[in-house]
């Protein structure tokens, strides 16, 4: 008895023998380990001149010192479906990592069974009981040993791929605050335009009035009226779009939010003048290859198809896999756990490929394919990044001098209006010269208006397209892949 119960102990000693044995030439780890590949950087952007020392900071998009649009950031990133939906995708690949690197341990389980049968007295001597019971209770073990890598290199691209859809979240992360501010700054934007458009009107309704006493009094031609009552029409018509613009804008930022449509609490244009503003952050290229989300993702995604090479080639190398079983079996329940019911068994199995008619090598070909794509798609994502900030840099630059530009305009319609009410009382020019200024000044301060948000447009594409701040410190994955779950 002794002897008997001394074999699955002696099993189970070299299975460990075995598997000691395997973990030390398991070093044979197919396939290409990943290298970053050289990229050619720009040594400086383009319009570089516009950089200032400063760096981007924690929550930018505070140095507007507006809390109504620090509490609709908060509120996306919250709510937004987008995010949530970026958000979940990580968790869906948290757990594929989990279950790839699953297949790397041993697979244990467990089996009870009772059976009760009887044998046809046909087919069997009389002396034998056609009934017969059978009770067993078994615990199994499986496990592949990974000599060649294959799940490695799998759980390698699983990890990648975890990593990248952190990358693509913080992508969308970046990219909704970015369009929550410029969003609040358009309803600024068309706010301006519309208290413009509002004084302009009221103060043409004055103009019809005193001209229409002037035409009852026989001072001015019907003409003349006709002129002053089309500029003051022209202006009210000015104010319908606008309006719709406006509820347009705050339907689109609602739901960028994550609520139904609805009025947005913001700035008044009183406020507008003293407006915080961003300020142009310094950089250099090479930094964008660690800030820009995109990048790093396309950078995980090259890992990802790097590593699934090594996967495809080591199915030309066998797999080998140990089973053990240990259980108990009886005819009688009340016999089941007696020392004669112990069974065991041990099984190593070893099979690999011979003939396939090239598909492991086409395998290995779609996989390197793959990760030229993937490399290829890295060094354009790459170039498209450095062509953003400098696309930025440029729309910065211009936007400010088309500001100033129309600012100045402004300034000297409003000394040209003055001018032409003054020729016109002393009778040195008839109304159409007034009407005429006061047209362009209207046109300009609504061109002012949309300029100054197009300069400030400019300012959060630049932050965008210099990889923003992620909301504070990008997210520690790497935690995330150790504990092999996603961060809530």
């Amino acid at each position: 008895m002794r002897a008997e119960h001394g074999k699955p102990k002696r099993a189970l000693a070299r299975l460990a023998a075995t598997a000691c044995c395997a973990s030390i030439l398991a070093g044979c780890v197919q396939g290409p380990d990943y290298t970053r590949p050289m990229v050619e950087v720009p040594d400086a952007y383009r319009t570089a001149t516009l950089l200032t020392p400063s760096e981007i900071r924690d929550h930018w998009w505070t140095g507007y010192g507006d809390p109504r649009l620090d509490a609709l950031v908060t509120e996306a990133l919250s709510n937004n479906r987008d995010l949530r939906i970026a958000t979940a995708r990580v968790d869906e690949f948290a757990a594929v990592l989990a279950g790839t690197r699953s297949q790397g341990f041993p697979q244990v389980g467990y089996g009870l069974s009772g059976n009760r049968s009887r044998a046809s007295k046909e087919m069997i001597p009389s002396i034998v009981d056609p009934l017969s019971t059978t009770w067993s209770g078994l615990l199994s073990a499986s496990w592949e040993i990974d000599l060649w890598g294959r799940i490695r290199r799998e759980t390698e691209a699983a990890r990648a791929n975890l990593l990248a859809s952190e990358e693509a979240r913080q992508g969308v992360t970046l990219t909704l605050i970015s369009s929550v501010i410029i969003g609040y700054v358009t309803l600024l934007d068309l706010d301006e335009q519309l208290r413009v458009s509002e004084q302009t009107v009221a103060g043409r309704a004055k103009s019809v009035d005193v001209f229409e006493k002037r035409l009852a009094a026989g001072w001015i031609s019907e003409f003349e009226m006709a002129q002053v009552r089309s500029e003051y029409q022209a202006a009210v018509a000015s104010l319908p779009p606008i309006r719709q613009a406006i509820a347009q804008q705050e339907n689109a930022l609602s739901v960028l939010v994550g609520r139904n449509p609805g009025p947005i609490a913001r700035a008044t244009p009183a406020e507008i003048a003293n407006y915080g503003q961003l300020t142009i952050p310094a950089g250099i290229p090479s930094e964008l290859l660690a800030r820009r989300p995109d990048i790093r993702q396309a950078e995980q995604q090259l890992i990802a198809s790097n590593a699934l090479i090594g996967s495809a080639r080591a199915l030309f190398f066998p797999r080998i896999t140990l089973t053990g079983l240990l259980g108990l079996a009886s005819p009688s329940l009340g016999r089941l756990f007696s020392g004669d019911a112990h069974t065991w068994s041990f099984t190593g199995d070893v099979a690999g490929p011979i003939y396939t008619g090239g598909g492991l090598t086409a395998a290995v070909d779609q996989a390197t394919a793959r990760r030229d794509q993937s490399l290829a798609n890295y060094e354009k994502v790459i170039q498209n990044a450095f062509r953003d900030v400098d696309d930025a840099l440029a729309a910065v630059q211009h936007a400010a001098e088309f500001r100033e530009a129309i600012r100045l305009r402004v300034s000297t319609l409003q000394r040209g209006v003055e001018l032409a009410n003054e020729r016109y009382e002393n009778g040195y020019s008839d109304y159409l010269e007034v009407l005429d200024t006061e047209r362009s000044l209207f046109n300009s301060e609504l061109q002012y208006a949309s300029a100054r948000g197009d300069y400030q447009r400019a300012l959060v594409n630049l932050y965008r397209a210099l990889g923003g701040d992620w909301v504070g410190a990008p997210a520690n994955a790497a935690s995330t892949v150790q504990s092999g779950g996603s961060k809530k």
